[in-house]
């Protein structure tokens, strides 16, 4: 296998992980609850989507254009299941930060500027998800396979990235995978927790 042939492996590879990973938490939001998903976190993978759509286009790369557009469908459909237009400030907040660390860069430094932005907007927007996760018990809508396929899809990513030589995608995507394994961790402790209630409330039932 040459050298071109593993970078796009791994670009393929990345972008079927990130597609499978979406579509987990677009099921399990469909099927039990969105309870603990945040609509910042995901209205966020919705505007950075377009930069890396954008980003793609630019790098005539169509593994990175796919990456971001089958993913898209899925995330909207998660933002309109928790229902944005009640919360229309949280989604406006998104907006200006998404402009601000992944368009304005753009058009100050260029796209390895704007690269860098987005990974810092791809670190912070994970800090809502966390925080929710920290401050609510309740994570039945939050999908560990989701975020553990992240992180195996970020693995991907700096893969396809190192051997591309997109150096500022590569470091962006590493710091997000780190983060999401962060995500996984905290969202299947609080799994094992509402599990755990769930037992003890049986048992509690059965003695009744």
């Amino acid at each position: 296998m040459t050298y071109h042939h593993l970078a796009v492996t791994f670009g393929w590879a990345a972008v079927l992980l990130t597609v499978g990973g979406t579509f987990a938490q677009f099921r399990r939001a469909s099927r039990l609850s969105v309870e603990g998903v945040s609509l910042a976190t995901w209205t966020l993978f919705v505007f950075m989507g377009c930069f890396w759509t954008a980003y793609g286009l630019d790098r005539h790369s169509a593994i990175i254009v796919l990456g971001s557009v089958l993913t898209m469908p899925f995330q909207v459909a998660i933002v309109l299941r928790l229902k944005f237009w009640r919360r229309w400030p949280i989604v406006m907040r998104s907006l200006t930060f998404s402009l601000v660390f992944c368009a304005l860069p753009v058009v100050v430094w260029g796209w390895p500027g704007g690269v860098y932005g987005t990974g810092v907007a791809m670190v912070v927007n994970r800090a809502p998800q966390l925080i929710e996760l920290i401050r609510y018990p309740d994570a039945t809508g939050v999908s560990v396979a989701m975020w553990l396929l992240g992180v195996a899809g970020a693995l991907c990513w700096v893969l396809y990235y190192q051997n591309t030589r997109l150096w500022a995608a590569l470091a962006s995507t590493a710091c997000a995978g780190l983060a999401s394994l962060s995500i996984a961790l905290l969202a299947m402790w609080r799994h094992r927790q509402g599990q755990g209630r769930r037992l003890a409330k049986e048992a509690v039932l059965a003695q009744a």
